[in-house]
């Protein structure tokens, strides 16, 4: 499938962050993903999901959540990394900034989390309901979220590995938290990086079908 990359400089809040576009030649939708704990738009496990649903027809939008600055400190302390408000802020940002660049403008939109991005994600998906028409969650911690689990109205499906236990436990009492119809995706024998064979591509499957079911359709005019 044909597809374009551009690399994007998304000014938000104050800072600006990194960001690269892929656009196939007739976008089924857009997914902006939300990086997890000590990540950025270049982890090799958030890029596997992208180029296939890119392969799907969805364009995809991998942007930095920390500034350059940030990240060094980040590394030096974790503390950014945890702090779900100035991510969310950050995702939130990226999605209205989507809302008014032209080549995603017309698109409908979901979310893709990993680890704290999860939280992260939901909580923006709590912010901009009218945008945001489906989330998907991969090794997330939706827990962090906090009270704005209640307000998500998009479609959410949560993604874990068997073998992550703890993550196991938190993504179930998220579920039976939400308001809405969230549904949980156990991907046998995986750990939390998804780094058994096979296991990252189940979760790009997973990824593809709950997208192509709720944000792959035509966009009220």
């Amino acid at each position: 499938m044909t597809s374009w990359k551009t690399q994007e400089r998304i000014n938000t809040g104050g800072v600006r962050l990194d960001g690269d576009l892929t656009l196939p030649e007739h976008p089924a939708g857009l997914v902006i993903f939300a990086h997890g704990s000590g990540s950025s738009r270049h982890s090799p496990r958030n890029q596997i999901v992208a180029a296939e649903l890119n392969q799907y027809g969805f364009a995809t939008l991998l942007a930095d959540l920390l500034t350059p600055d940030e990240e060094v400190a980040d590394e030096r302390t974790g503390l950014l990394r945890f702090d779900i408000g100035l991510l969310a802020d950050r995702v939130i940002g990226i999605i209205d900034w989507a809302r008014n660049h032209p080549p995603t403008a017309a698109l409908a939109f979901g979310l893709f989390g990993a680890s704290t991005g999860g939280g992260a994600a939901l909580v923006a998906a709590a912010a901009r309901p009218e945008a945001v028409r489906a989330v998907v969650s991969r090794g997330g911690r939706p827990d962090l979220a906090g009270p704005a689990l209640l307000e998500v109205r998009a479609p959410t499906m949560l993604i874990v590995g068997e073998r992550d236990v703890n993550v196991v436990d938190l993504n179930e009492q998220a579920r039976n938290t939400m308001r809405i119809s969230a549904e949980l995706r156990v991907i046998a024998g995986a750990t939390h990086l998804f780094s058994e064979p096979g296991a990252l591509e189940q979760v790009a499957e997973e990824a593809a079908g709950f997208f192509q079911m709720h944000v792959a359709v035509p966009v009220s005019p």
